[in-house]
């Protein structure tokens, strides 16, 4: 079983009610169960070792923002952002990649907007997001085609195997 560790913040709201309820409900649709079996079908296809450790982390748009300035030098909440630790690549069956994956951060209301703009749930989303962050972690990046389509290729099989169904529909920005 995979080493999977999440911290889940508390969502920023007091906005407005509209703008609340939105907020309260993209936070909802975080299911760590789901996530952690889809991080551990994702291990197993990438040959991880059982004790390779991911953290996860869950947070609000201004948690966000500040990583994205701080790290990105991007001002405005982002989707997910990725650090991977140990250098780590895709082991193989008979000597799977070990250690310290990294990080993976996740900001649900972003996610709840890209999801419902492609015509699937939050959840799906943040298994699509869930799913790219460790393949980042892993040194697979989309700076051109030819990257993408490797990249979004395993992120799709992946996808499609762990939910028995088509995956979700990639957001491009």
């Amino acid at each position: 079983m995979a080493e999977i560790e999440f911290d889940c913040e508390e969502p920023a709201t007091g906005a407005d009610p509209a703008t609340d309820a939105f907020i309260r409900e993209s936070f909802e649709a975080v299911d760590t169960e789901v996530l952690t079996r889809l991080v551990e079908h994702a291990f197993k296809r990438m040959h991880l070792a059982d004790d390779t450790y991911l953290s996860i982390a869950i947070v609000n748009e201004d948690e966000m923002e500040r990583v994205h300035i701080e790290w990105m030098d991007l001002p405005g909440a982002t989707d997910v952002m990725s650090f991977p630790m140990d250098e780590l690549e895709p082991g193989t069956p008979e000597n799977p990649s070990s250690g310290m994956l990294g990080d993976i951060i996740l900001c649900p209301p972003v996610a709840a907007r890209q999801g419902a703009d492609a015509g699937h749930s939050t959840l799906d989303e943040l298994c699509l997001l869930t799913t790219h962050g460790i393949l980042h972690c892993l040194g697979y990046d989309h700076g051109t085609a030819e990257e993408e389509a490797e990249m979004f290729g395993i992120q799709r099989s992946i996808l499609e195997e762990f939910l028995g169904r088509p995956a979700p529909v990639e957001t491009r920005h």
